[in-house]
């Protein structure tokens, strides 16, 4: 009886795991991220005030290059981005920005973003014009803190 009672309970404690897995691959399949800018940014084709932000991949199996940016209480989507896969050779226990360190009076423009823990992140693709501008440009990688979801 008492090794039934055993049993039992180890069943439930890896039905309930397998349960909660989805969940937790939940966060990295979309890898929605709340970041804070103290100052504004640039993002192609918007410069975002400085403030709290979401940042998520669009659902979906077929494109998983597609960013979207959204304002902190979710009321507003500034932007739908095509995104390049891109690599670091190291990943982070936090969310790394790639920027483009503009002149002076002009934001800093959003690089790369990628997702804690991950090797591979996304680039955002400006215009030729643009390219040319930050190839020019100091880059600077920061880890960002984030808010908890």
């Amino acid at each position: 009886m008492h090794v039934r009672k055993s049993l039992v309970i180890i069943f439930c404690c890896v039905l309930a795991g397998a349960v909660c897995l989805p969940a937790a691959k939940a966060d990295t399949w979309d890898q929605m991220t709340k970041i804070q800018f103290d100052e504004p940014v640039e993002i192609p084709g918007y410069v975002l005030p400085a403030g709290s932000y979401w940042f998520i991949l669009q659902s979906g199996e077929s494109d998983r290059d597609l960013v979207q940016i959204f304002s902190e209480d979710w009321s507003h989507l500034y932007a739908t981005l095509q995104t390049n896969p891109t690599e670091r050779p190291q990943a982070t226990d936090g969310t790394e920005i790639e920027f483009a360190e503009r002149p002076y009076n002009t934001p800093e423009a959003v690089l790369k973003w990628y997702y804690p823990g991950l090797l591979t992140g996304h680039e955002f693709l400006y215009s030729g014009k643009q390219k040319k501008e930050f190839a020019g440009d100091a880059q600077q990688n920061v880890l960002v803190e984030t808010a908890p979801l």
